[in-house]
């Protein structure tokens, strides 16, 4: 049986910044346009997180079911080690998908029932990831659906269930959370691709190859600069300072571009998820300030 010390491992506390960087960064552009509601907000958070732990739980059962975490370099998987029964954590999986469930629909119930189909599409899009026939995230789709769901749905959603208006703002802010969401999975596939390509897993990291990928990180941090660019423009000037997000995610970049493998990468994944957050974080200062 699991140890509690297990259990919190395998929900993976080290990704809670992308949960956390959506809805921070969807509410500051509320707040920039005076539609800040803040249980609104939390209950975006708890809907954000939730899902992030489902998707987490999700994932440890069906690799571990599946023979793909039986030779993990990264952290303990509960499933891969034997630590809990598959059974146990994909219960805990669908625990954490009923606590999504219920914020959402209180949610939906007090902005636009037609959310509720939204939430639905990211319950099946989390679980489908690597479970089912055909899992996307075998397929190399993975950075997609992560750009979608974390980045778009997530971001553009909080600022809509509070202000019920769609900004050009929050679809700024949210390809720049969105692609460094990405870059968080990239990296955790780069450092994956040798067990990956055993286990018959095909991600877009295999796909790629070990240098291609290296660079698309790279091009991923640019795009995540470069939306802060916009954000500013369709807010305030004051949002570049989000660009300091940089300083956050320089050692990571220098990691990966510096052709770290296997454990030695696992900073790297520590520091894109610091930077995400530090980027959610330094564009919602000003924006939940009022400058400008």
């Amino acid at each position: 049986m699991a140890t509690p010390a297990q259990w919190l491992a395998g929900a993976r506390p080290r990704t809670f910044p992308a949960a956390v960087s959506p809805v921070l960064a969807g509410t500051a552009v509320a707040a920039h346009l005076d539609g800040a509601v803040a249980w609104r907000a939390a209950l975006a958070l708890v809907v954000s997180l939730a899902l992030q732990v489902a998707v987490n739980y999700a994932n440890d059962y069906s690799d571990g079911v599946r023979g793909t975490d039986d030779d993990r370099v990264g952290p303990m998987r509960l499933v891969g080690s034997g630590a809990a029964q598959p059974a146990a954590v994909k219960r805990a999986a669908f625990l954490a998908f009923g606590v999504a469930g219920v914020a959402g629909v209180v949610l939906a119930a007090t902005t636009a029932w037609w959310l509720v189909a939204v939430g639905l599409v990211c319950v099946v899009a989390a679980w489908a990831y690597t479970g089912g026939s055909r899992p996307y995230g075998y397929l190399g789709l993975g950075e997609v659906m992560v750009f979608v769901f974390f980045g778009l749905v997530a971001v553009v959603g909080t600022t809509y269930v509070q202000t019920r208006t769609w900004e050009e703002a929050a679809v700024a802010a949210a390809v720049g959370v969105g692609a460094l969401a990405c870059a968080i999975l990239v990296v955790n596939n780069l450092r994956d691709i040798p067990t990956d390509t055993v286990a018959g897993k095909r991600t877009l990291a295999v796909r790629l190859g070990d240098r291609r990928t290296r660079l698309f990180y790279l091009l991923l941090v640019l795009v995540a600069a470069a939306a802060v660019v916009a954000v500013a423009a369709t807010t305030t000037w004051w949002g570049l300072v989000g660009l300091g997000f940089l300083v956050v995610a320089a050692p990571g970049v220098r990691t990966v571009l510096d052709g770290a493998t296997g454990r030695d990468l696992v900073p790297a994944l520590q520091t894109t998820g610091l930077a995400q957050l530090a980027w959610a974080a330094l564009v919602a200062v000003p924006l939940l300030s009022g400058l400008g």
